[in-house]
């Protein structure tokens, strides 16, 4: 399966395969239980507890997006890369192992913990994504990060099992062990995969486009934020995009950090939540891959529309999940839900970051994907803040997911406007050949 990759891709790829256990265990399923089981207990409402989830995830997405910039220019000097990638993964695998120390009943302590799991793994990711184009060339771009996508969802499901399974068993009783330790073991067990299959990005990928080092480089990655962000607005196809991939992301990842919350919030057992989000990836993965091959037929911006088609979808059916209706009914809803967002989440990611890598200037490539992280991280604080705000005002946890269908709305309008990369691709190969 890996045979027509080179080493560098590879391990690249793998690095999707390490950190993708962390995002469905501790950001989509685990975390969000434990979390709002503690807090719920020291608060009394669980419909409070779920907006201080959300608002400790915003709070984090508005740190690493403050970040991102300058984690652009700082590694868009030659040897710099790899080096902050490396501390922000350190900070990752070391947070997600320390949710495991904080006492249970310490909430606030428990959500800090994972506010800062959660800006290394967003600053590491920023840094991995940027890492595509020292190792892939434009024409293998769109299979290589669909691949990569695929290979995450389908190859997170083991640790994923095995994380979940004490809590599955103790839900059926058919052991007795705490939940809480139970918990404990699947963050234990994320933060040592993650960190085990991240080796051959360390050994094996290293930064191929880059800037000389200069001197007093700190004070000047500062000065080039604003010269970055003056280059950006002077290529408008590339702004435009931007503009509708701060949209779609911000929708994309709050549901994603809300998910299990937002499902144990309208009365979804734990079993039902973890079984869902497991037959999920089995619908990610191949799809990822899906999309990478139907956007070399159809386009990556057909693709790209069709993915934010789907999320409007998805939030507009989250309207009709109102608590007050049979259980039965919103866990079949959820259900569906779940497949939908499996069937869009993936490929949508993996064409965004293909097609930005693609209208991109390659030699200012750190500089603008700390931008494109910015957009994509930094924005998620409006669905996340809109989410906990009209959860808290009208004590229903569903309209604020359909609150989150504007943002799709709005993204899919400004993205009617960006260039079809086919078109992209045509004036590469006639540059080529007049050169």
């Amino acid at each position: 399966m890996f045979k027509w990759l080179s080493k560098q891709e590879r391990a690249w790829v793998l690095y999707d395969l390490a950190e993708s256990p962390y995002t469905i265990t501790v950001m989509a399923t685990v975390m969000g239980m434990y979390f709002l089981t503690s807090a719920e207990t020291a608060i009394g409402d669980i419909v409070v507890a779920n907006a201080y989830w959300a608002f400790g995830t915003a709070a984090a997405i508005i740190s690493i997006g403050l970040l991102a910039p300058i984690i652009g220019t700082l590694t868009g000097y030659i040897g710099k890369k790899k080096l902050v990638f490396n501390l922000f993964v350190g900070l990752a695998v070391l947070a997600t192992a320390g949710i495991a120390v904080v006492p249970e009943h310490m909430w606030l302590g428990l959500l800090f913990m994972y506010i800062l799991s959660l800006i290394g793994y967003s600053g590491a990711n920023k840094i991995y994504n940027a890492f595509l184009v020292d190792v892939s060339p434009n024409e293998r771009m769109n299979r290589v990060s669909t691949f990569a996508f695929g290979v995450g969802y389908l190859g997170c499901i083991p640790p994923f099992l095995v994380s979940i399974a004490p809590i599955l068993l103790i839900e059926l009783e058919l052991i007795s062990m705490s939940m809480v330790t139970a918990y404990r073991i699947a963050f234990l067990i994320t933060a040592v995969w993650w960190i085990v299959l991240t080796i051959p990005m360390f050994r094996h990928v290293n930064q191929k486009y880059g800037a000389p080092m200069e001197p007093q480089y700190v004070r000047k990655s500062f000065v080039s934020v604003w010269l970055t962000l003056k280059e950006i607005c002077r290529h408008k196809s590339v702004l435009l995009f931007l503009l509708a991939f701060f949209l779609y992301s911000d929708g994309l990842n709050s549901i994603v950090s809300l998910a299990t919350a937002y499902g144990m919030t309208i009365g979804i057992g734990q079993v039902d939540l973890l079984l869902v989000l497991l037959v999920m990836q089995f619908v990610a993965g191949p799809c990822a891959i899906a999309y990478g091959r139907l956007a070399d037929k159809f386009g990556t911006k057909v693709m790209i529309s069709f993915g934010i088609g789907t999320y409007i979808v998805v939030c507009l059916i989250g309207l009709l999940m109102s608590p007050a209706r049979d259980v039965r009914f919103l866990t079949n809803l959820f259900w569906v839900l779940a497949m939908l967002i499996g069937t869009a989440q993936g490929g949508l990611q993996a064409l965004s970051r293909a097609y930005f890598g693609k209208i991109v200037p390659k030699e200012k490539s750190n500089e603008f994907f700390g931008f494109y992280n910015v957009f994509g991280r930094l924005a998620s604080i409006i669905g996340t803040t809109l989410f906990g705000a009209i959860s808290l005002w009208t004590g229903q946890a569903h309209f604020g997911i359909a609150a989150i269908a504007i943002l799709f709305v709005l993204a899919a309008i400004i993205f009617k406007f960006v260039p079809d990369d086919k078109a992209i691709s045509l004036e590469e190969k006639q540059s080529s050949i007049s050169a």
